[in-house]
């Protein structure tokens, strides 16, 4: 496999990559906006000076500027400033005067120096840093024209080493840039390596997961102690149940599977050992040969109710598509089918059905369940209710969303140690007599999965009295 970088590693470039150009581009701005504010400054300065040495050398009683250059040196001198350069130039471009210069005629036109053609189109111009072609000294210039005496007046100072020093940036913001970047890269990276092990701990574990290997050591290491750590554990934790689900489902079926072999093993024998005696004595008595015919007969019910239950169980399992067709289904009328067709049964053991549900009493769920639930309860209490019993089916219709049922009899009861698993799958009490009854082992377990696969909920309770109830919901529908 290829080497690559963590997602770590990248993430870390990519987010210090980006913050390293804002800084810079933050401190080019900086830089310049510093720059501007500095030569704004400088310009604003000599101005300033350009419109006191207009006031300081306007005659009031002259329409012009005076040209009087004593005059003109007079005021520089008495208003100096040093290096200042001093040039007065007319409309037309010409130099009327220039303290650097005596001789007016040696200038050349000024019309296409930038801060002069700036200064006749705005008022007042600038240019940094812009070589004289008199003198061939670099200058910062700065224009004001004066329209009423037709003059623009230009103060320049040397574009030297002083200069340089005063428009130069102040470091100092700099370095204190320099030192949030270079803390908010530790932070960053202490981030990145944390999430970078959380996702790399996590890649194990799905590397682990995809190969079904054992997850031992991973799940006893520690993610980190933040949201994506808690996710990441959880993962891990659902991934771990989910594996001992599926090994307990594995050992559910093995259980189902033995206990199924051994709940055919007995009813198969018996109609082996009885057909075998049938054959090996072929002047057996018509009586006889009709009693074991009839043994064998019981045994194949037997054998086809174990099927069916155990086809009920395997569809609820599968969730079959057969089992999601609902329709509406009157409960109190299916109960009193059952009735009649267990009257027998009940006639037997004198016990007693009482159906106190309401009529009509409507769920719109599946009618093979719905059959399922009260038939199972109704065959058990049969079962182990005892002799002269009375059973006892009413419902609470209360509640907006579920029908609450209490199914119970008057009976002996279930020990308390058998309450817990009366539900399991091929769970007796009493083996013999569940056998002898034609019981299955699998009612009580379809009733509760019935019951949940209709939204609802099952426990089971000795009462005070003597005798078992069962309450559960149903969800209308």
């Amino acid at each position: 496999m290829n080497k690559r970088s963590t997602f770590g590693a990248r993430l870390f470039y990519s987010v210090i990559s980006l913050f390293a150009i804002f800084t810079l581009v933050f401190v080019i701005y900086q830089f310049s906006r510093e720059r501007s504010y500095k030569v704004a400054l400088i310009n604003a300065q000599l101005q300033a000076y350009n419109h006191a040495m207009y006031e300081g050398t306007l005659k009031n009683d002259q329409d012009s500027l005076s040209t009087d250059k004593t005059e003109i040196e007079q005021y520089i001198k008495t208003h100096n400033i040093e290096d200042l350069r001093i040039t007065i130039i007319t409309e037309d471009g010409n130099v009327i005067y220039d303290n650097n210069k005596t001789k007016e005629s040696g200038f050349s036109n000024h019309l296409d120096r930038n801060e002069v053609k700036s200064a006749l189109t705005n008022g007042s111009g600038y240019a940094i840093n812009r070589q004289s072609a008199t003198t061939g000294t670099n200058y910062f210039y700065s224009a004001t024209h004066f329209p009423l005496h037709e003059v623009i007046i230009r103060s320049a100072l040397p574009y030297n080493t002083s200069l340089i020093t005063v428009l130069q940036a102040d470091y100092s913001y700099l370095w204190f840039a320099l030192a949030i970047f270079v803390a908010l890269t530790f932070i960053l990276l202490q981030f990145t390596r944390n999430l970078g092990a959380t996702i790399t701990k996590l890649r194990d574990f799905a590397v682990h997961a995809a190969k079904n290997e054992p997850l031992d050591k991973l799940s006893k290491e520690r993610f980190p102690d933040d949201e994506l750590g808690e996710i990441s554990q959880n993962i891990v934790t659902i991934y771990e149940n989910f594996l001992k689900s599926l090994d307990d489902k594995t050992r559910l079926k093995q259980q189902l599977t033995q206990n199924i072999a051994h709940e055919l093993k007995t009813p198969v024998s018996s109609i082996q050992g009885y057909l075998e005696t049938i054959i090996n004595n072929p002047n057996i008595d018509t009586e006889k040969r009709a009693k074991f015919i009839e043994r064998c007969y019981a045994q194949t019910e037997r054998l086809a109710h174990l099927i069916n239950d155990i086809s009920i169980l395997n569809r609820l399992d599968d969730n079959s598509t057969s089992l999601r067709e609902n329709e509406s289904i009157n409960i109190a009328q299916m109960v009193k089918e059952i009735g009649n067709q267990v009257t027998l049964q009940l006639e037997k053991h004198n016990i007693r059905l009482n159906n106190l549900l309401p009529d009509p009493l409507i769920v719109n769920g599946n009618r093979s369940l719905l059959y399922s639930i009260f038939r199972n309860l109704t065959d058990n209490a049969i079962i182990y209710a005892g002799e002269g019993s009375i059973i006892t089916i009413k419902c609470d219709t209360s509640n907006q969303e579920f029908y609450q049922f209490t199914f119970y009899d008057n009976g002996i009861g279930v020990p308390s140690e058998h309450l817990e698993k009366i539900f399991e799958r091929f769970y007796r009490i009493d083996k013999g007599r569940s056998r002898a009854m034609g019981g299955t082992g699998l009612g009580l377990s379809i009733v509760k999965n019935a019951v949940l696969h209709h939204g609802g909920t099952i426990t089971a309770h000795n009462q005070p009295g003597g005798g078992l109830a069962i309450n559960f919901t149903i969800h209308k529908g």
